[in-house]
């Protein structure tokens, strides 16, 4: 008998992916928690029945929430991942030579333990000197520490259930104000295919609240419809300016400084999106 996983995305629309064997499964104090092995993707982390992160696409997501910003600030020392339990952007984040410090602000320890066990590729950096896991509300910790941060990212799940503050202005006017005078940060923003209204959202709010507000993509199979969005606000640093020349080309898969500009050129249906 064959078993087959499916993230039904829409009410009309899904993916599905054939399984080897389901490695955990629990239920934390705020959602369910699976690891799964997929023939196609190897294991694969799934919270609330929604794909997170596999271990043969995770490195698109991780290394384009991270270098872009990181690669845009001159000098970034201190760094914050809002979500990330998986430890993915973490594992990015310290390969920049600048970072003191990395801190991981996952309101889920489960997931951090999780990713330890079965997603070792990924979770690898935990460990580092530079990084401290705080088991924490993200939001809570943004507003508890102003002016403290170069680079945040808020690498959330999808905005339902306790990611739904993530996606709010009220956060992103906490995060300008957690922010040094010359910070960057980056929020992942869903699918231009499936998410329109909440990208349109978004965008206006960050650029209401930053002086520079910019739109990226990158594609990500494993994710709805596999165009997938980032969203950046920085007060004085535009990714636009960046000497590519300058840039350091370290160990990546999907991110090299050849493309830092190029994924701001938006499809067209895009680029309509931000106009509302």
């Amino acid at each position: 008998m064959e078993l087959w996983y499916t993230e039904k995305q829409t009410e009309n629309y899904g993916i599905t992916a054939k399984i080897a064997k389901t490695l955990h499964k629990e239920t934390s104090e705020f959602q369910e928690i699976d690891m799964i092995e997929t023939l196609q993707w190897g294991r694969m982390l799934v919270l609330d029945g929604m794909v997170m992160t596999t271990i043969k696409d995770e490195f698109v997501y991780h290394e384009m929430i991270s270098h872009i910003a990181l690669h845009t600030h001159p000098n970034p020392k201190k760094v914050l991942v809002v979500g990330g339990g998986d430890g993915g952007a973490i594992r990015e984040i310290i390969k920049h030579p600048s970072v003191e410090k990395a801190v991981l602000a996952e309101i889920d320890g489960r997931v951090i333990e999780v990713s330890k066990q079965y997603l070792p590729e990924i979770a690898c950096a935990l460990g580092d000197p530079r990084v401290d896991v705080q088991v924490i509300d993200g939001i809570k910790h943004i507003h508890e520490n102003k002016n403290t941060y170069d680079v945040i990212l808020v690498d959330s799940t999808e905005p339902v259930g306790p990611a739904v503050g993530l996606f709010a202005r009220d956060f992103y006017q906490g995060i300008y104000e957690a922010l040094k005078e010359d910070g960057i940060f980056v929020a992942q923003t869903e699918s231009p295919f499936l998410n329109g209204d909440l990208i349109r959202r978004v965008y206006q709010d960050i650029s209401t609240i930053y002086p520079i507000a910019r739109l990226y993509t990158a594609s990500i199979p494993t994710y709805p419809s596999g165009l997938w969005t980032f969203t950046l606000g920085s007060k004085k640093y535009d990714p636009l300016e960046v000497d590519e020349a300058q840039l350091k080309d370290f160990e990546t898969k999907y991110y090299s400084p050849r493309i830092h500009k190029s994924v701001f050129q938006l499809p067209k249906f895009v680029e309509n999106l931000l106009k509302g």
